[in-house]
């Protein structure tokens, strides 16, 4: 690490005070740094040799605090390895074989995915709220080996060997070692799957790939070492497993719910005076409905997964102080670009600028970069990206400002041409969600036989308040053009969202 930091030049001094002042550049025990080398001679870049690493440095320092209490890092990883003899004898869990964790937010995640990591099996995180036969397919297209499953979630149609009680493993595997793999497994994350059956990302990362992003995020974000961070989102998404990463190279407790609950939330935040959170939008939006409370040690919130909007943004640091980050990304291209709460004030929807280690690329028609104002297809490259070489489309539209700063204008494959122009449907949504009354709402594109397609608005009203289409219409009219109005305005009691916080569209809709 501190090699690297010589090559980063400039940035190399400006990473090495931002690592100090997390405490990874601290001095360490010779005994502890033998086992950290151990540690990643043994398991390389995985959730495995980032609990062990932990676990050598901070043996006594909290790494989980759930709903069943805490657990320190020497704890977690000790379950951890006595968890992978366990499915090694028992599932006969081995190198190449997938397994698949299907677990909420708590201790068993962290053990589960450090216990498979450790026998080198390739690593698929499932979510949680997947069921029947979408469930089914992935496991076949996966071709998982065994599955690992929470007790309590809905049942499973799986032949293969599973487990559910890892208490249990973890008696059996006490009594012996399960042998070290020669290489690691993959990483494998499902993408969203809000409009077809989810596919899965693979996954190997090294540490000369994710060194420069990394450190550049945590030059960034001024989370510091051993403080506790709260992970709302599903860390079987890309967001909360991230995070859940940083935590690990930091030593910070990291505090766990199954489910979210904005009042939960907010009294767990003041209980373990957590330095940091990260959410998704919506539960931004669900915090922001309760009056706010007074978090002193609350000093970094990162939100991603799904558009951040200017408004929510704006009344997040107006309650919370200037704390918020947005970071953009997907599951294929993993974290493209970071805005800092100065962007966000000065550059209401930007989506900020990228890691050093990331390029992105507007690419407009016949590839050639797009200039600054205009919009094209969205390109990332870089050592978090999907594909090891080249650059890969996130599937969005963006442009850059004078500044540099990226714009996210919306999904390439919800631009709509409507009577012969373009519209983004996320210009008109994140109009419409500024406007008073309004709670939360989506735009969608939708056939049209005259102008081959038109926007559709969902709209769900805040308690109390009554609005009217005609008056939404209007307010698109004065603010954007006529061309974007929508011509539907449907107000419904909720927008479905997943786990994520995007929209389901296919139950929005009913198709």
């Amino acid at each position: 690490m501190i090699g690297r930091l010589i090559e980063l030049g400039g940035f190399g001094i400006e990473a090495a005070v931002a690592l100090t002042r997390n405490g990874l550049l601290g001095p360490v025990h010779p005994a502890a740094l033998a086992r950290v080398v151990e540690a990643y001679r043994h398991f390389h870049v995985t959730p495995a040799a980032g609990l062990a690493v932990a676990a050598a440095r901070w043996p006594d320092r909290t790494a989980v605090v759930d709903e069943d209490g805490t657990l320190t890092f020497a704890e977690l990883d000790a379950r951890a390895a006595a968890l992978a003899a366990g499915l090694y004898r028992r599932l006969g869990v081995r190198p190449g074989r997938t397994v698949a964790v299907m677990w909420p937010n708590d201790r068993g995640f962290a053990e589960a995915v450090a216990a498979v990591s450790r026998l080198g099996a390739d690593l698929l995180l499932l979510n949680t709220g997947l069921a029947g036969p979408r469930l089914r397919d992935v496991l076949r297209r996966e071709g998982v080996h065994a599955l690992i499953a929470a007790p309590g979630l809905p049942a499973v149609d799986f032949d293969g060997p599973r487990a559910g009680d890892l208490d249990s493993l973890v008696r059996e595997g006490g009594s012996g070692a399960a042998p070290v793999p020669r290489r690691p497994g993959r990483l494998v994350l499902l993408t969203s799957g809000t409009t077809g059956v989810p596919k899965g990302a693979p996954r190997r990362l090294s540490m000369a790939a994710t060194a420069e992003p990394f450190v550049s995020m945590l030059a960034t974000v001024p989370v510091r070492g051993g403080e506790p961070i709260l992970i709302a989102p599903p860390l079987f998404h890309g967001l909360g497993l991230l995070w859940y990463a940083v935590a690990l190279v930091l030593g910070c407790p990291v505090v766990l719910m199954r489910r979210f609950d904005p009042e939960a939330v907010l009294d767990a935040l003041d209980r373990n005076r957590a330095g940091a959170l990260v959410a998704v939008p919506v539960m931004l939006r669900r915090l922001l409905a309760r009056k706010p409370r007074r978090l002193p040690h609350l000093r970094v919130v990162v939100s991603g997964g799904s558009a951040l909007p200017p408004d929510l943004a704006a009344a997040f640091m107006d309650a919370y102080g200037d704390v918020l980050h947005d970071l953009y990304g997907s599951t294929e291209a993993g974290w493209a670009a970071l805005a800092t709460p100065a962007d966000l004030r000065a550059a209401p929807g930007t989506v900020g600028r990228p890691p050093r280690g990331t390029t992105v690329r507007i690419e407009g028609p016949g590839g050639h970069e797009q200039p600054a104002g205009q919009v094209g297809r969205v390109l990332v490259g870089g050592g978090l990206t999907f594909r090891a070489d080249g650059l890969m489309s996130t599937g969005d539209l963006g442009h850059r400002d004078g500044r540099g700063l990226l714009f996210i204008d919306g999904r390439d494959d919800e631009m709509i041409v409507s009577g012969g122009e373009n519209v983004f449907p996320q210009e008109v949504e994140n109009l419409l969600s500024g406007l008073p009354g309004v709670a939360d709402v989506a735009v969608l594109g939708v056939p049209d036989e005259e102008y081959g397609q038109r926007l559709a608005a969902y709209v769900v009203a805040e308690d109390g308040v009554t609005l009217s289409a005609d008056e939404l219409r209007r307010a698109v009219k004065e603010q954007l053009a006529g061309f974007k109005v929508p011509r539907d305005v449907a107000f419904v009691p909720s927008v479905p969202r997943n786990q994520t916080g995007k929209v389901d569209r296919a139950r929005l809709t009913g198709s």
